[in-house]
């Protein structure tokens, strides 16, 4: 029996484990209990400081109401990219079990076709979905799913009963299917189960996404079932995208340029409680333009990217918002679990860097001159100076193991949840599932279609949820994770993490991310015993999940 094969018996045969153990053992409810609806809302490369309630000058009303009626949280983390993110949300199990060890877009040589890279969401785990579809719930999905585009592993052969998907990691937000890369162009959509060629002339991601998820609760309400609906915007993945009033309403906020953002976003964090009062401020980061250096028409052209940008997420806040007010008026909103999330920090990369754009041919079909920017015929993301600014208080952003990288906005409301609190301890993205099952009185299968299935690796935080308890990990238990031989792993307060060139010194280092969420201060000279330490269980969380190095 090889490694890998000797990790997967254990995790069945175990009753516990340190950390890679299921903690939800849902106690089935009694015949009166409601199974509660599900509201499951992802957003895609969104900055930690990006929504009102994070410190953000962006409006958004919709979200910050969910947050002022339910929980949000300050420490909640994912891994540093979308499909590993995504994973791990829809099998609550780390994604190098559930198949996206690596993006598929990035596997290395020696990672294709190894066990757990298999590029997409691999059936060793049971989905969200099909776990829910088979206690008796409707299953419906619109927006991203980037777990595959096969027949046999798009959303309607996971367990969602109708779905309206975008199934690559991104493309523009209009009619026109055009890609993030060529080699991606155009994007591939599917729809209940099947690939569709052709999208409405007037499709735009965030209010079709929101139409079909209405369409599809309202068409099945007289079965009286509970539902899943999982809502995965694309915005504000680049191309940033947006259409007026939307488009215009930034105009010229953002001309001070990118330090003064992040200096801004900061002091909001630090007023709204959201970090200490004496935190080190983060600047920068250093490879960031440097806006005095930059000509006038280069400022104009920067600022006007913040300004779509900024659109993108508001747009995306009125849709949230209208499903809210759409599950509100046919009775259903008090019965459902809201949950909020994005899946990673904020984007650095410039368009001209996704793999086949760096000659410029695919790119040059597209107009970005200043005034057509965030229109149909455009193709623009937002680059490193504003990533690092919508960070806030965190350093680093996506693609980097740092905080600003991992570390993303959560906000759960509903039925038995806590309302206007704040929790300031850790969460991880595979705690969501058991926390999802657990609140529906529902056990994670054994098997799934006759074959063994995974357990979920992360935790309920039902009990966090209802304010019986502050946390779901102690101080003395592990939470770890990898991309890209990027790592990190926690210990109560403290984290250790390995940021890899060309963001990072490409060494570990030591932060107490309590005191210091900016990761200014390395206390590896101060605390090497801790880091050896934490070091120590890395290579072991490495061994249990067969991580395969990245080899560029």
């Amino acid at each position: 029996m090889n490694k890998r094969n000797i990790v997967i018996s254990i995790l069945f045969g175990m009753a516990s484990c340190f950390l890679y153990q299921s903690c939800n053992n849902g106690i089935k409810p009694d015949e009166s209990f409601k199974k509660p609806n599900v509201l499951l809302v992802m957003v895609d490369d969104m900055g930690w400081t990006d929504l009102g309630v994070y410190g953000s000058e962006i409006s958004t009303p919709n979200i910050d109401k969910l947050a002022q009626g339910g929980i949000l949280f300050t420490d909640f983390h994912t891994s540093v990219s979308c499909s590993p993110t995504r994973s791990m949300l829809l099998s609550g199990t780390d994604n190098h079990l559930a198949g996206l060890g690596n993006m598929g877009e990035l596997l290395s040589e020696n990672q294709k076709g190894k066990p757990g890279y298999e590029g997409y969401l691999n059936t060793n785990v049971v989905c969200l979905a099909e776990v829910l579809k088979e206690e008796g719930y409707n299953t419906f999905m619109a927006g991203k799913w980037h777990l595959g585009h096969d027949d046999f592993n798009i959303p309607g052969a996971r367990g969602f009963d109708r779905t309206l998907s975008l199934l690559v990691g991104g493309g523009s937000h209009f009619s026109d299917r055009a890609g993030i890369m060529e080699v991606e162009d155009p994007v591939e959509y599917s729809m209940n189960g099947g690939k569709i060629e052709e999208l409405p002339k007037d499709f735009y991601s965030s209010r079709s996404y929101t139409d079909y998820l209405m369409n599809s609760i309202r068409e099945s309400r007289d079965d009286n079932k509970p539902f899943l609906a999982y809502l995965a915007f694309t915005a504000p993945h680049d191309p940033l995208h947006v259409p007026e009033p939307w488009l215009g309403k930034y105009e010229g906020l953002y001309n001070d340029g990118y330090s003064k953002l992040k200096e801004i976003r900061i002091q909001k964090a630090k007023a709204l409680g959201l970090i200490p009062e004496d935190a080190p401020e983060v600047p920068l980061y250093p490879d960031s333009p440097v806006w005095e250096t930059l000509t006038d028409d280069k400022k104009a052209f920067e600022a006007r990217r913040m300004e779509v940008y900024a659109g993108m997420v508001e747009n995306m806040d009125y849709h949230f918002g209208r499903i809210i007010n759409f599950l509100d008026d046919i009775k259903e909103l008090e019965n459902t679990i809201v949950l909020f999330l994005s899946d990673n920090g904020s984007n650095p990369w410039e368009n001209t860097q996704y793999p086949g754009n760096e000659d410029g041919v695919y790119l040059s079909r597209f107009d970005n001159s200043i005034e057509n920017l965030g229109n149909p015929t455009s193709h623009i993301s937002y680059g490193m100076g504003w990533a690092s600014a919508c960070s806030g208080p965190l350093d680093y952003f996506k693609m980097a193991m740092g905080e600003g990288g991992i570390r993303c906005p959560l906000i759960i409301a509903g039925p038995q949840i806590s309302k206007g609190k704040t929790i300031h301890s850790f969460a991880y993205i595979t705690d969501l599932m058991p926390t999802i099952l657990d609140m529906a009185g529902i056990e994670h299968p054994k098997t799934y279609k006759g074959k063994e299935v995974l357990p979920m690796t992360g935790r309920t935080l039902k009990n966090v949820l209802s304010g019986e308890t502050e946390s779901a990990y102690s101080d003395k238990d592990y939470v770890a994770g990898e991309m890209l031989n990027g790592k990190w792993i926690r210990k109560g307060s403290y984290k250790a993490v390995f940021v890899t060139k060309p963001y990072g010194p490409e060494k570990w280092q030591l932060f107490n991310i309590e005191a210091d969420p900016g990761e200014t201060n390395d206390l590896s000279t101060e605390k090497p015993d801790l880091l050896e330490e934490l070091k120590a269980e890395w290579i072991k969380y490495s061994d249990e999940v067969s991580i395969v190095e990245w080899i560029n």
